[in-house]
Order: structure tokens, then C-alpha cells, then sequence
């Protein structure tokens, strides 16, 4: 069982954890230039920035995955160097992970096991895990294998794994990037109850409204450098955001004269079989997106997202050419290259290895995805000067940071590189852009740049289908919003209709029974 009581933790003034002039250089970078943190038990502790502002290298430093090039770290005010992640572990540090390590193959307890120290038996261990996730609220059966799970009950295994190790203090990376609303409230109790026990939460998250919600203290880091600490609870969510930022962040607006035209992309009855033995099967999936419209698809990630963005990409095809229609013309058997040639544009979900080669320059990534419809090749030769010419465009109009004029992939940070891939395909002015969690892991500056162009897009008359785990969002730049579970998409709504509760429900696969049903029926 866990001691809800940690050994040897101090409830007073000392703070449990503590860096002074905590610097990581690489080569003549600053990742983090001379930080000063302290947080102390009984308290959930907001880490907050743009991306590359040094959050990761700071709590990386602070598990013991990077070492330090100045200052110190305090833990219950004695020096404390760490020579990896064991030893922050047996400290009562303890961290989870944005992105799960977990073994699909293995069960729940296999899973487990690999985290711990493999000193009590697996028959006691499956049981403490048993009792730990049941204690708080966080309930796993160790018999079942994670492919089975859904992605909020996969990231229980990462939180019940920490919580096993008896953790003083926990590290927290947007722990609920990957969940319903439901989920997250569960999640807030044990946190909340985490704190009241005495330990120590360092909570890392771009949701700005949930940190005011839940945290007591906030430091805000911006180019590597502490920029204030702050009680996130006196502010609002655009203060917080103007000291991540360092400025006004541009408001979001829609057009208001947007019109909506003919369908231009049309889906009917798409059902597809996975090529992956742990995928979703999409089941009997039928919608119409008009041209100056912007469909909004939610749910948690794992439920046939992935799936449904190959399908209209092109990545697989249908055997009815008719099951996906583009601008009129029956699509549902031609690649990729053939649908660009008809106007569409595609965003994928994963910016390195998927949106981009991330060895290839800027330039050669652009000719990966414009050579079909553009003059980048030309009697058979590439154009150099167009890829230049569209990466330039990108840089101007999405505001893409980077230290030369064509870099490689790789070199630019995820917001960056996402400003890119979006400015990409935008600058192209496609009929039809399917596009997959636009603005997953970026700051709120680049977030806004990205919704603006969207919604810009729309505007011209595209049709966008946005696919996004990030509810505000799609409240923020959709018209309607349709959910995504098991396969199964639900019928649109109207966004204005689309209560957080009832996505919610949605997503949790409340209506799946009723759909399944009807589909028997009609079968």
C-alpha cells in the first residue's frame, strides 16, 4: 500500500525542492540561464512558457536526465546532485511522461514492473498496484494488456507507476493533453489529494484556464530565463499568457461575413479495416464539409483519428472510390499526389518523421508536398528557387523562427516546425485542408497564428476539417463538431450546442450503443 504520509517530509517553511542558479549550456546556447525555482510540499506548482522557453531541460535536469553545467540543486535544503533518473527516483522524485513508454504487448503489471526495482514479487506487486489505483481513483486491472486500454486509462499505468514508487514530489508533463473533460476532473481530485497528503506537484501544461483552476504558484520561463513567479489564481489566462510571450497575444477573430458554399468534401459511409493489428476499424463514418466551413472532429486520441486522416490523405485507400469525394470527383482510390492535384491539402498529426523528413532542409520538405501542384518541377527539374520561395512566404506570414534561411527539419523547435507544415500547405490555397491537432504541444503564440490562418482559410471558401483533442480550440475556430469513438463518428452539432459535457459524454462512447443499434437495423 502507499504511505499517504511520505517519511521525513517537511510541511514547513523549508522548500522540499530548491535550484539556484540552475544553468545548461549547449555549446553557446542557454537553455536555461541561471534559474531560481523553489517548491515546497502542499502545493501544485505551475511550470509555464512557449515553447523552447527551457521547461524540458529544466525538469529533465531535475529527474537527473541532464546534468547541470552551474548552479545547484537543494532537496529539503541539503546540496543534491543526481547521476540519473534511479537515483531521483530514490530521492522520491518521481515524473510522467507527455508521451507514454509502455509496451503494447504487455499487460498492466508488465508494464509496471519494468518502472520498479524488482524487490517485492510480481504476485505482491500486481496486488499493491491493485490496491494503489483503486485507493486513488485510478482504477487498472493488471491482467489486461495495454493495446486493449483506452489512451486516459493508458496514462493511469504512468501516473499508479509513479504513485507506486511512494513519490515526495511529482512531475506532471500536460498530463491531460490526452483526456476527457471527465477525466481530467477525476485526475484534478487526485491531485488535489496528492497535495493534501503533503507531497509536492510540479505541473507543466499550455492550458492556461486549468492551471488557474488547480495550481497555487506559477513560474513562468521565457528564452531559458525565470521571468516571474506568480499565483496563477490572481491572474487570468491572458496575463499568464503576455508573460510567456513577452506581448499582447493576437486575438483570435473569425470573418464576419464567412459564407458557406457547396459540399466540397464528402464522405459516405467510409468503413475501413486497420493495417495495424492494434488499430481501430473505422465503422460506417458519413459527413459533408462545406467550402467555407470548419468541422471540428473530437475525441481522445486512439479512437480512429489516425485512421480517418489516412483514409482522406490517401495513405489508404478505400475499395468504393466513391466513399471519399473531393470537389465533386470520387477520390476514395487515389493516392495522395492525385488528391493534392485536386485541390486538397493534408496537416498530419506527427511533425517529424510524418509532416516532415527531419533531416531535409525546409525547402526540400516543401517540394515533398508541392511538387504535384505547384511549378517546383518544371519539364521534369526542380525548381530550386520556388521551394526557396515558399519557404520564405512560410517564414513572413507564420511568423517561422529559425536561425538560417533553410535549415534542416529538425533544427526548428515543434512550434516552429508547425508554423511551417501549416504555412505549407495553407500558401497553397487548397479547396480542402484536413488538418490533425494543429496546435498539439505549441505555445499560445503560435497557436493563435495558426487558428487565425484557419480560420482565414475558411474564409476564402476552403473547406477545413480540424482534427483536435484540445476542446477550447475547436470551440475557439469550428462551426460544427462531431466525436470520434471507437470508430465511430457521432452526428455533427453545431458548435454553439457543443457543451463541454456533452462532448464529453461523447467521448467516453455515451451514444455508441444507440449507433451500433441503428446500423443493425438498417443492416
Amino acid at each position: 500500500m502507499l504511505d499517504s504520509t511520505p517519511a521525513a517530509l517537511h510541511t514547513g517553511s523549508t522548500p522540499l525542492l530548491q535550484t539556484v542558479g540552475l544553468t545548461k549550456r549547449y555549446g553557446t546556447f542557454l537553455a536555461n540561464d541561471a534559474i531560481d525555482i523553489e517548491i515546497r510540499p502542499q502545493e501544485i506548482h505551475a511550470l509555464l512558457g512557449e515553447n523552447g522557453a527551457g521547461k524540458s531541460t529544466l525538469v529533465k535536469t531535475i529527474y537527473g536526465l541532464v546534468q547541470p553545467s552551474e548552479g545547484e540543486m537543494l532537496w529539503q535544503g541539503e546540496k543534491m546532485v543526481l547521476s540519473g533518473p534511479s537515483e531521483a527516483r530514490r530521492r522520491g522524485i518521481g515524473m510522467v511522461f507527455q508521451h507514454f513508454s509502455l509496451f503494447d504487448n504487455l499487460t498492466v503489471a508488465e508494464n509496471v514492473a519494468l518502472g520498479l526495482d524488482g524487490k517485492e514479487s510480481f504476485k505482491d506487486m500486481s496486488a499493491r498496484l491493485e490496491e494503489v489505483s483503486r485507493v486513488y481513483g485510478l482504477p487498472l486491472d493488471p491482467r489486461r494488456q495495454v493495446w486493449q486500454l483506452s489512451v486516459g486509462e493508458r496514462q493511469r499505468i504512468e501516473i499508479v507507476r509513479a504513485l507506486m514508487q511512494n513519490p515526495k514530489f511529482l512531475i506532471l508533463d500536460e498530463p491531460t493533453a490526452v483526456l476527457t473533460p471527465q477525466e481530467a476532473d477525476q485526475l484534478f481530485v487526485v491531485l488535489n489529494r496528492l497535495k493534501s497528503e503533503g507531497r509536492a506537484i510540479l505541473y507543466i501544461s499550455h492550458k492556461l484556464d486549468e492551471v488557474k483552476r488547480l495550481c497555487d504558484t506559477a513560474t513562468i520561463l521565457r528564452g531559458g530565463k525565470k521571468i516571474s513567479t506568480c499565483n496563477p489564481k490572481a491572474e487570468t489566462a491572458a496575463s499568464l499568457a503576455r508573460m510567456m510571450v513577452g506581448g499582447e497575444i493576437k486575438e483570435v477573430k473569425a470573418a464576419a461575413n464567412r459564407q458557406t458554399t457547396v459540399p466540397r468534401l464528402v464522405v459516405n459511409d467510409l468503413s475501413l479495416e486497420p493495417d495495424d493489428p492494434h488499430g481501430v476499424r473505422l465503422q460506417h463514418i458519413s459527413f459533408e464539409l462545406k467550402g467555407g466551413e470548419i468541422l471540428g472532429i473530437a475525441g481522445v486520441a486512439g479512437n480512429g483519428q489516425d485512421e480517418l486522416f489516412a483514409a482522406l490523405s490517401g495513405e489508404r485507400l478505400a475499395q468504393d472510390p466513391g466513399t471519399v469525394v473531393i470537389d465533386g470527383h470520387a477520390a476514395g482510390h487515389l493516392s495522395i499526389t492525385k488528391r493534392r492535384k485536386l485541390g486538397a491539402a493534408f496537416v498530419p498529426e506527427e511533425r517529424l518523421g510524418h509532416g516532415t523528413a527531419p533531416r531535409m532542409r525546409l525547402s526540400e520538405n516543401a517540394l515533398l508536398t508541392g511538387h504535384a501542384a505547384s511549378g517546383m518541377v518544371q519539364h521534369g527539374f526542380v525548381n530550386t528557387a520556388a521551394t526557396l520561395n515558399t519557404v520564405d512566404k512560410a517564414t513572413a506570414a507564420f511568423d517561422v523562427r529559425k536561425a538560417k534561411r533553410d535549415p534542416e527539419a529538425a533544427s526548428l523547435s515543434g512550434g516552429n516546425l508547425q508554423k511551417f507544415i501549416v504555412g505549407r500547405e495553407i500558401l497553397r490555397n487548397p479547396g480542402v485542408l484536413v488538418v490533425s491537432q494543429p496546435t498539439w504541444g505549441v505555445d499560445a503564440g503560435a497557436a493563435a497564428v495558426i487558428r487565425q490562418a484557419l480560420l482565414d482559410l475558411a474564409a476564402a471558401g476552403a473547406a477545413v476539417l480540424v482534427t483536435s483533442q484540445d476542446l477550447d480550440e475547436l470551440a475557439e475556430i469550428t462551426d460544427r463538431i462531431a466525436v470520434m469513438f471507437h470508430g465511430h463518428l457521432s452526428a455533427p452539432m453545431a458548435t454553439s450546442e457543443a457543451s463541454r459535457e456533452k462532448l464529453g459524454l461523447l467521448m467516453g462512447g455515451a451514444s455508441l450503443e444507440q449507433k451500433e443499434a441503428a446500423h443493425a437495423v438498417g443492416a
